[in-house]
């Protein structure tokens, strides 16, 4: 009697690409690229770090943007196990990093459940990108000590937070994704106690060569997105640290994308 031989199952690294710059990926980012058989791919990774990719390896678009998914998260992570169930060693690049606003929890836990062995390759997070380039500490001494990274834009849509916990004296607050919601985040902390003049700042792609950031207060979010015309992919950081934002590295003109 033939027997048949089961294919090998093959491997995924969620790998994080970091904030843009491509020499902020991790080394071991870089070589789980050139080893990939398939690379699948969100729209915030730099050309920069694609060119790091195998010629010979299989590349795969699944962006998202605000309105518009190329695949919905239960595609790309059936894309997943399907790829690596051919016996491909597969990575799926995110930007920064994928346990943080990345979804990787999400495709950790299906590809698990599928049995395929995972490896996860932390990035550098948007926050720690932008504070680094434009100059700013996320805590200090003087001005916070705490610092929370939170979603402005929740699973239904929705802008549902634990505001007075996050209107704390003392404390740096990062929001992912949430440029579409800052009349409401706006609001909704200054009525938890905030105070309206808290500095602020909007940080539209970090590290990236178009780069900007526009200093305001929390109670002036909205107006200065309107008025400089910031679009996600965007942060936004409140607190008192961006006092400290070094006025020579301000952005004075418009991101190119969104001129």
């Amino acid at each position: 009697m033939t027997q048949t031989t089961r294919p090998t199952i093959g491997r995924v690294a969620l790998v994080g690409a970091g904030p843009g710059d491509p020499e902020l990926i991790t080394v071991k980012g870089v070589r789980l690229l050139r080893e990939a058989d398939v690379v699948i791919y969100d729209n915030l990774v730099g050309d920069g770090i694609l060119d790091l990719i195998s010629p010979t390896a299989e590349r795969i678009f699944v962006g998202k943007m605000a309105g518009n998914h190329t695949l919905a998260q239960d595609d790309i992570c059936r894309l997943l196990v399907d790829k690596a169930l051919t016996g491909k060693f597969v990575v799926r690049l995110k930007g920064g990093d994928p346990f943080v606003f990345g979804r990787g929890g999400e495709e950790l836990d299906v590809l698990l459940a599928a049995g395929i062995h995972v490896e996860i390759v932390p990035g550098v997070t948007a926050a720690l990108g932008a504070a680094a380039s434009f100059g700013f500490p996320l805590t200090h001494r003087d001005h916070a000590q705490s610092c929370v990274f939170i979603t402005g834009h929740l699973k239904d849509d929705s802008v549902d937070l634990n505001w007075p916990a996050l209107a704390q004296p003392n404390q740096t607050i990062v929001i992912y994704m949430g440029i579409t919601g800052l009349e409401i985040i706006s609001a909704n902390l200054q009525a938890a106690g905030l105070p309206g003049n808290t500095p602020a700042a909007l940080i539209y792609r970090a590290t990236w060569p178009t780069q900007g950031i526009y200093p305001c207060q929390l109670a002036t979010l909205s107006e200065t997105a309107r008025e400089n015309m910031v679009k996600p992919p965007a942060l936004i950081v409140i607190g008192s640290v961006m006092q400290l934002l070094k006025n020579d590295r301000v952005a004075s003109s418009r991101p190119a994308e969104i001129q």
